[in-house]
């Protein structure tokens, strides 16, 4: 099951365990199971710390049960964690073995403390990027708090829960048999929804803090280098972020950022992350801004009103709070918005194996999900509302090459359909002679482009016709002290390279703002 080079960094790993493991498998006759025990065969060889068990009487087969004996602490995968979620595995043996985790003693002091016993089930399919932090965030908490458990469900094994549960989107997390969450989700957002007085504190917390010198709000790569940059300058620097890493984090490959030959979104932002921390900035996650009020003077200080309650004060911000999917506006889509409305094919497209989906838009971004989705679900239909398609011309080949794929041109969708549970088709007008059409459907994934993040904006800063933040070559908006960085500015060409780069320049325009209007307050201090 494992290769060379897995079995080498796996060896390497497992010699940090502190504490016996013992692998508790349950399985039948079937060759899923077989390559369960043959798995934890080959991982059982690789340190004396660890054995296997085959009499697991759990109903889900195969799955395995990862435990340290004579205590409580245990995790579980149904199905075999491989691909995206091999490191969930690794994590989960290093922290039942006794590893202690990095994260923040105060964050697992609150796991510890959670009221109340729950069972968590996670729905993830092995090409989601997404899903490992919700997979390692529950079994974190399950392992601090053995009164909460977990079982990670490979939901291409497990077909007919799938089914059963209707679960067309991964991430999707069940808490007690109710719906606790889909899609991506930090331990931080987990803990804030099972720990009911966290947003009272937080906000208090946060209200409490010192101005800082630089504020960035928004945490992907615009906002990681602005707060690099500043960092370095020696000012206080803080980062207020929904969540770390951004839009990157649903970015499947990337092999244009000058210098790394290949990199995926979840690792570029981990790194991102880890390189932020290096200068000891000021990082709230789970923080949306919902307002901001600029400074009455120069040299004053602008307020961040946050939606939890909070309040953080800054001598200059920078604005980083990217782009999102932009989505259809039509009726339905909000209402099956992952009941089958989707957005991503490497998350989702397994849960539609042998079923038929549309792609919405024919850009590179669309014409790259649908060659992706043809490999795995039964058809495929491209709606394009232009009257060609505006992918690169390699990309058209490639999908033109592909046997169970269509495409329509000149179709604006007008409605999505479903059974009050789950998409069952879209409705279409041909825009060329104006009649009506209906297609068949199980799946819908959006793939029309970003709207930027700026709505909670509302009229403090200038923005374009299209909601941008209207910035200059130095990253300055039309309110002194407050610059922006990214794609939800007007800078041309919406790349990881360029955000970054803008990035850097708004922290160094912040900087000399800070220079320039603090030398002149200290010299009337000083003439005093």
């Amino acid at each position: 099951m494992l290769d060379a080079t897995l079995t080498t960094q796996l060896k390497t790993y497992l010699e940090l365990l502190r504490e016996p493991v013992e692998l508790v498998a349950s399985v039948g006759d079937g060759t899923p199971s077989q390559q369960t025990v043959e798995l934890l065969n080959e991982i059982a060889a690789l340190s004396d710390k660890i054995t296997v068990r085959t009499d697991g009487t759990d109903p889900r087969r195969p799955s395995f049960a990862i435990t340290r004996p004579g205590t409580d602490i245990s995790v579980r995968f149904a199905g075999i964690p491989l691909g995206h979620e091999f490191t969930s595995l690794v994590l989960a043996l290093l922290q039942v073995g006794g590893h202690p985790s990095r994260t923040a003693q105060e964050t697992l002091t609150q796991i510890a403390a959670l009221p109340g016993e729950h069972h968590f089930e996670t729905y993830m399919s092995l090409t989601c990027q997404n899903c490992p932090d919700v997979v390692q965030a529950l079994n974190l908490i399950s392992i601090v708090n053995p009164k909460i458990t977990h079982v990670a469900i490979e939901g291409g094994a497990f077909q007919d829960e799938i089914e059963a549960r209707k679960v067309l989107a991964v991430p999707t997390v069940y808490m007690d048999g109710e719906l606790f969450g889909q899609g991506r989700m930090s331990l931080e957002e987990i803990v804030g929804k099972l720990d009911s007085g966290a947003s009272a504190r937080d906000a208090a917390r946060l209200s409490a803090l010192d101005p800082y010198d630089v504020l960035v709000v928004g945490g992907g790569p615009a906002g990681a280098a602005a707060a690099i940059y500043a960092a370095r300058k020696g000012i206080r620097t803080g980062v207020v972020a929904e969540r770390f890493g951004g839009q990157v984090l649903d970015t499947m490959a990337i092999e244009n950022l000058v210098s790394v030959i290949h990199t995926e979104g979840p690792q570029l932002a981990s790194a991102l992350e880890a390189h932020v921390a290096e200068y000891g900035v000021d990082v709230h996650k789970t923080q949306r801004a919902m307002g901001l009020t600029a400074a009455s003077e120069p040299g004053g200080l602008t307020e961040l009103a946050l939606e939890g309650g909070g309040t953080l004060k800054a001598r200059t911000l920078i604005l980083t709070t990217g782009a999102r999917w932009r989505t259809m506006g039509v009726p339905g889509e909000e209402e099956y918005r992952n009941k089958g409305v989707t957005f991503c094919p490497h998350c989702d497209g397994p849960l539609f194996k042998g079923k038929r989906v549309a792609v919405i838009g024919g850009g590179n971004s669309g014409i790259e999900a649908a060659i992706d989705l043809a490999g795995v679900v039964g058809h495929v239909t491209v709606v394009e509302f232009l009257d060609e398609l505006r992918a690169d011309a390699v990309l058209q080949r490639k999908l033109h090459s592909l046997p169970n794929v269509d495409v329509i041109l000149s179709a604006r969708t007008t409605e999505v359909h479903g059974d009050g549970s789950q998409v069952t088709g879209l409705s279409y007008e041909n825009r060329t002679d104006g009649s009506m059409h209906q297609l068949d459907l199980d799946g819908i994934f959006v793939q029309i482009g970003l709207l930027p993040n700026t709505e909670w904006l509302a009229g403090a800063v200038e923005v374009s016709q299209r909601k941008e933040v209207v910035i200059d070559a130095r990253g300055a908006t039309s309110v002194p002290g407050i610059f922006a960085a990214g794609d939800c500015t007007t800078v041309p060409y919406k790349q990881i390279v360029i955000a970054m780069g803008a990035g850097a320049t708004a922290a160094l325009s912040a900087f000399d703002h800070l220079i320039r209007t603090s030398a002149p307050a200290e010299h009337a201090a000083a003439s005093v």
